[in-house]
């Protein structure tokens, strides 16, 4: 019995005598993976929250320790700081990218937008995702190019919204980002 205290006790000594270095406490690895899923639940919430973000906006994040970089395109330039803004808020970030891209104002591209809107939320079969407060199905469009963001339930509808936003005239091209999540 003797023999295990002195064990450790040396045992204990000798932690206490490592180099400043070898050290590490739980903050120099960053934070613990539930303290990641937290800042990223709070940056997306407040980030859906943003009142004047719409279906022609998109946003998305990347969390890394408690840095966030915050991407997408919006179609008003006072997003790109109100997202900035709320992510901010989020307690325990540290670090913001703000690699927000602002879409260049055009007539035309405003014209397209609405055609497309029509085109893919006011077909029927897609009409339930206009339903959501938060519309799932993001329209971007950048000097006549599309591309279609978002998350919709099935490869149908990814496929329909494709089709849907391939067929209205005046686009140069579209790409479908859309993901299938249940």
């Amino acid at each position: 019995m003797l023999r295990a205290r002195s064990c450790l006790l040396l045992l204990s000594v000798v932690i206490l005598c490592l180099p400043a270095g070898a050290q590490t406490s739980a903050q120099d690895r960053g934070p613990s993976q539930k303290a990641s899923q937290r800042i990223e639940k709070q940056v997306r919430h407040n980030l859906l929250m943003m009142p004047w973000l719409d279906v022609f906006d998109y946003l998305a994040f990347k969390v890394d320790g408690y840095d966030v970089t915050l991407l997408g395109q919006v179609t008003n330039p006072t997003l790109r700081s109100d997202a900035e803004t709320a992510a901010r808020k989020v307690e325990g970030v540290e670090k913001i990218y703000n690699k927000i891209e602002v879409l260049p104002p055009s007539s035309f591209d405003d014209r397209l937008r609405r055609r497309l809107y029509r085109a893919i939320y006011g077909y029927s079969p897609l009409q339930h995702y206009s339903l959501n407060p938060v519309k799932p199905i993001r329209i971007i469009v950048k000097n006549g190019e599309v591309t279609l963001e978002g998350v919709v339930d099935t490869e149908a509808d990814k496929n329909t919204a494709g089709i849907r936003a391939k067929g209205v005239p005046g686009s140069f091209s579209v790409t479908n980002n859309l993901r299938v999540e249940k």
